[in-house]
């Protein structure tokens, strides 16, 4: 995202600018004053640093801050703070990114994929022992294993864009927040074994919306028309997309002493992949039947 950096600014400052003032106008008062120094960054200029950092494959805000940051963009940010100081001032950026992502949300296009994927906020050996997170994060499995943390929910199109995303405790089950993640979506929606449930298919079937998994050992198959089939066995374009912004963001809860940080950089990590989303592989031809109408 280096080389798009004057372009992804100029973006966010463009959307700060117009938020910020619709924000004001809803706000009760200006609050108490601001303890300490006055902030060298502004709002946009902290939303760009994340992105770039969430895009960056630096797996510690730490190291990208000292190592990239500081030596090499100084010069476009002239008032960015020390490491500790900012850690400090990125909490600003909060809101403003978090309706900055629900600006960018993808096409609804008729065909969808749904996944989730766990947030660890530290080993399981340390459980007990662990307070940042106390109150929030809560033990869950997946076929990986037993955690502890928080689940993060992705519905996506099928052009790779995210559409509707959902962080839970450890412990909700995939099925659970469907329902309101999936609310103003029509067509198809596609997902593993974990999103088995006739009476959510129901539910979403009386919703205009069609859930196709696929099925245990012990259940007796549907037939399924061809291109269901085909769109079917392209789910697993779903656990791509999630491993790609695991891969380049960093999403190391463990790290953050604060829970307000760490979902800040949450936010930071799905907002710089869907600024940047991995293209699709092959685009349907306008007979197709797969194709989706403009």
């Amino acid at each position: 995202m280096l080389e798009r950096l004057t372009e992804v600014f100029c973006e966010v400052d463009d959307f700060c600018q117009a938020f910020e003032a619709q924000w004001k106008a809803y706000l009760l008062g200006s609050g108490s004053a601001p303890r300490g120094p006055t902030p060298g960054l502004s709002v946009s200029e902290i939303i760009t640093l994340l992105l770039v950092l969430h895009s960056s494959r630096f797996k510690y805000l730490k190291n990208f801050y000292q190592d990239v940051a500081l030596p090499m963009l100084r010069p476009c940010f002239p008032g960015m703070p020390c490491y500790e100081q900012f850690v400090t001032v990125q909490k600003r950026a909060f809101v403003p990114l978090m309706f900055f992502l629900l600006s960018r949300m993808g096409k609804q296009t008729g065909i969808y994929y749904i996944d989730s994927t766990s947030l660890p906020v530290c080993d399981n050996h340390r459980i007990h022992r662990h307070k940042t997170f106390a109150g929030l994060a809560e033990r869950g499995k997946t076929s990986m294993g037993w955690f502890f943390g928080f689940k993060l929910h992705l519905v996506f199109n099928h052009l790779n864009q995210i559409v509707a995303c959902k962080l839970t405790p450890g412990q909700v089950h995939d099925t659970q927040p469907v329902p309101q993640l999936t609310k103003k979506l029509l067509g198809k929606l596609f997902g593993d074994k974990g999103y088995i449930g006739t009476r959510l298919a129901q539910e979403l079937l009386r919703r205009g919306l069609t859930l196709f998994t696929r099925i245990r050992k012990n259940m007796k198959a549907l037939p399924l028309a061809m291109p269901d089939k085909l769109l079917l066995n392209a789910r697993n374009m779903a656990e791509t997309i999630i491993g790609s912004i695991k891969e380049f963001s960093s999403l190391n809860l463990p790290r953050h002493r604060l829970p307000l940080n760490a979902f800040l950089h949450i936010l930071a990590a799905i907002t710089a992949y869907q600024i940047n989303p991995i293209k699709p592989r092959f685009k349907f031809p306008p007979t197709s039947p797969l194709a989706i109408p403009a």
